[in-house]
């Protein structure tokens, strides 16, 4: 299994990989169209790590450790500092916004779920989001600033449903990047104009006459108005999009069995979960079998599109040879008789992965950057306390 966008493979990763042009990221990074890497799927989900990836366009490329490119890097770890520090609480607005929580709807209008609010920045990244499971950052804001300042909805009802649909999906990165837009976790909110993506994206992104058509000072006025202006001047198109449903379960075809304790019975084995998707270290002892896994609790709260189900089903298939989904009782059970379980630590499933008998031998995930021990609460205090550990 596959997506067109994305292969589910480490060689579409590392052909990927190379052709990564730093200087010209740097150039055209912020356009719709700029030669980002794309490589976000194959990085959140483990296929390349952070030191894998610098370390390669590092050894073709002069890459300072002040390049944009590393910045960016850089943020995907900030993002985990700030999870490691808060737990959970950045599932909430970590302090108030434009506005009382009172003031914003906890579901997203039909409208914009099926990509035909009238304003094309917005329909267009509904229709990219929905076709590749991907979209451009720039997208993800603009998508974002309208949900939440113009359309008055929870930043975390469109955190949410962003985070279901996208193949990259990171719940640090997503969850704070929304706040940050919300201005619940920045000093204020983030707001865009159609002057704005007239600059950044193709044609057929403009947004004229719509009600992004107005200055920053008017768009600041609206976010910290509690009417939802924008909904006044929807003008609905033509076809309405049809939105991947998000599923709790893995789809029948993709390949998952039940938890069956004698495959692994007196063996040790390597367990590899949704976000460690790359082949298991040569120092595990001869003879260890590999076991991917999806849990059912974690899935029951966080579902996925069946684009990002057939993403990580079939790297796993090409990784392990047993594929297993299950709650974490039955996976409890099965490896209970493992001689040893190993695999690598990630906060997505951290609470799980230590009730299923891990025998304290979670590998930490490897990082770029010297950790942080001190809670930083922004970006740039984190940046000037670690350094690049390449």
């Amino acid at each position: 299994m596959s997506t067109p966008f994305f292969p589910a493979s480490r060689e579409a990763a590392l052909a990927r990989l190379a052709a990564v042009r730093p200087a010209d990221y740097a150039r055209s990074r912020n356009a719709i169209e700029g030669a980002v890497t794309r490589l976000s799927p194959y990085l959140s989900h483990g296929v390349l790590t952070l030191p894998d990836v610098h370390a390669d366009i590092a050894a073709r490329f002069a890459l300072a450790p002040q390049h944009k490119l590393v910045y960016e890097f850089g943020w995907r770890e900030y993002f985990h500092h700030v999870w490691r520090h808060r737990g959970d609480a950045i599932f909430a607005s970590l302090h108030d916004g434009p506005l009382p929580e009172t003031a914003y709807a906890r579901e997203l209008p039909p409208d914009l779920r099926e990509g035909r609010t009238g304003v094309p920045a917005v329909d267009r990244a509904v229709a990219e989001l929905y076709a590749t499971g991907y979209l451009h950052n720039h997208g993800r804001m603009w998508l974002a600033s309208y949900v939440v300042h113009l359309r008055k909805v929870h930043w975390r009802a469109g955190a949410d449903w962003l985070y279901g649909h996208l193949l990259d999906g990171d719940l640090a990165s997503n969850h704070l990047s929304w706040q940050w837009v919300a201005g619940t976790g920045s000093h204020k909110p983030y707001l865009f104009n159609a002057e704005n993506v007239a600059r950044y994206a193709p044609r057929d992104w403009h947004s004229p006459g719509t009600v992004v058509d107005r200055s920053y000072e008017a768009l600041d006025r609206m976010a910290r108005h509690p009417d939802a202006a924008a909904a006044a001047g929807i003008r609905l198109t033509d076809p309405a999009l049809d939105e991947p449903p998000l599923l709790h379960a893995p789809p029948a075809h993709a390949g998952y069995a039940a938890p069956d304790a004698r495959a692994v019975a007196g063996r040790d084995v390597w367990l590899i979960h949704p976000w460690a998707l790359r082949a298991p270290p040569a120092d595990l002892p001869e003879g260890t079998v590999t076991v991917a896994i999806a849990v059912a609790e974690w899935h029951a709260r966080w579902p996925w599109s069946p684009g990002r189900w057939a993403f990580v089903a079939g790297l796993q298939d090409s990784l392990a040879a047993h594929c297993w989904y299950g709650d974490v009782a039955s996976l409890h059970v099965a490896l209970a008789g493992a001689r040893s379980v190993h695999g690598v630590d990630d906060p997505h499933l951290g609470s799980e992965l230590r009730q299923l008998r891990a025998d304290g031998a979670l590998r930490p995930t490897p990082r770029l950057f010297a950790p942080v021990e001190r809670a930083c609460a922004s970006f740039s205090q984190w940046w000037h306390r670690t350094r690049l550990d390449a």
